[in-house]
């Protein structure tokens, strides 16, 4: 059965997608079985990942019940398998309805489950049925955060959205920790920023990741040649920093097994 990942933050800007499609990738070069699952209506990750998403069958198809998760599941030339979206999928909250309608998604991704060692899920920046349906269908949590005052903002509303899913429909839900995005070292306002970070994750019930992801200007440039900055640029600070934390990662998971 296949360890399901959200990568959540209402806040744009953070890293989230970025992150997501280096664990896809940092995993597949492992060998384990990866399925990417694209919940943003922007569809950055299947385009980030080298997907025309423009093309083939997509996330909204799904959820609709149009068509089998199996028939949408594309696979990429590096990177495993991947479930891409468009903006078509901005009409969640009209074709999601019924009482259960939070866990659609977890029922697809049931079908599926067996076939992977890890499902990546990229959810939108906002709190909405999409980012709750993640949350419904997740193992755990990674909240990717940018190494800035106002990344701050709104994790208190996260932390609640998360404890009422816990409540409800994912008790099992466990949040892995807090990933300090777009950081410099040498910065006051950087360290600043982690002291109080370490306040919000202790008050969700998580801790920082140690991995901390430098900035560099290959993270903006990979996307737009459909690759994840692993490959894109392998000796860059932020590629050396997500393979350091795809090792923390995997070893905060099997702590947790």
């Amino acid at each position: 059965m296949a360890v399901s990942i959200v990568l959540t933050n209402q806040k744009g800007g953070v890293g989230k997608t970025t992150t997501s499609g280096a664990i896809a990738a940092g995993l597949s070069k492992k060998g384990r079985n990866v399925l990417s699952v694209d919940l943003d209506p922007q569809g950055n990750l299947g385009f980030s990942l080298g997907m025309n998403i423009e093309e083939g069958h997509t996330m909204y198809e799904v959820l609709k019940k149009e068509i089998p998760i199996q028939e949408a599941i594309r696979t990429s030339d590096e990177y495993g398998d991947v479930l891409t979206s468009n903006i078509l999928l901005s009409e969640a909250e009209m074709i999601l309805k019924g009482e259960n309608r939070q866990l659609v998604l977890k029922q697809v991704l049931k079908e599926v489950e067996d076939d992977y060692d890890y499902i990546i899920i990229d959810t939108p920046p906002s709190l909405n049925i999409l980012t709750v349906s993640g949350y419904a269908a997740a193992d755990y949590l990674i909240i990717p955060m940018a190494a800035e005052i106002l990344s701050l903002v709104g994790l208190v509303q996260l932390k609640e959205t998360i404890e009422a899913v816990q409540d409800s429909v994912n008790p099992d839900l466990h949040v892995l920790g807090i990933l300090l995005t777009r950081f410099s070292q040498r910065t006051n306002l950087a360290r600043d920023v982690q002291d109080m970070a370490k306040t919000v994750a202790f008050q969700i019930g998580t801790e920082i990741f140690d991995s901390k992801i430098r900035t560099g200007v290959s993270v903006a440039e990979a996307p737009a040649h459909g690759r994840s900055i692993l490959d894109y640029s392998p000796r860059s600070n932020p590629s050396k920093d997500y393979r350091e934390f795809i090792e923390e990662l995997l070893h905060k998971i099997k702590n947790q097994a």
